[in-house]
């Protein structure tokens, strides 16, 4: 079997739904990268603030993102809000991020308990 690389030509109406679905997936990889980012500036204020390692800042992220319903891209930016002073944690961030610091604080102390 060979493949070509020259390009074939599509009807214009084909063209049309390539070029929206590549928008779209460009978008969404936008979407992503920014959200990533979100994510990582939201473990550095935990690394600093509550002197967390990045992988201990990532699962404590996740754990309040998963106990409240809330998508993690949201609750980092939750946390970057706080930590620039501009807004406080909701509630319920806060309530589950201050219960996650202590899970993981307790699972560095005891490393030989699960959790």
């Amino acid at each position: 079997m060979t493949t070509s690389r020259e390009q074939r030509s599509l009807p214009a109406d084909g063209r049309d739904d390539v070029v929206a679905r590549l928008e779209q997936e460009n978008s969404q990889l936008r979407q992503a990268v920014d959200s990533h980012a979100t994510v990582d500036q939201a473990m550095g204020v935990l690394a600093a603030v509550c002197r967390l390692e990045p992988a201990a800042g990532f699962k404590v992220l996740r754990e309040v993102s998963q106990r409240t319903n809330i998508k993690l891209h949201t609750v980092a930016d939750a946390v970057l809000d706080w930590a620039s002073k501009q807004k406080p944690l909701p509630m319920s961030v806060d309530r589950e991020l201050q219960a996650a610091l202590r899970r993981q604080s307790h699972a560095v102390d005891d490393p030989d308990q699960p959790g």
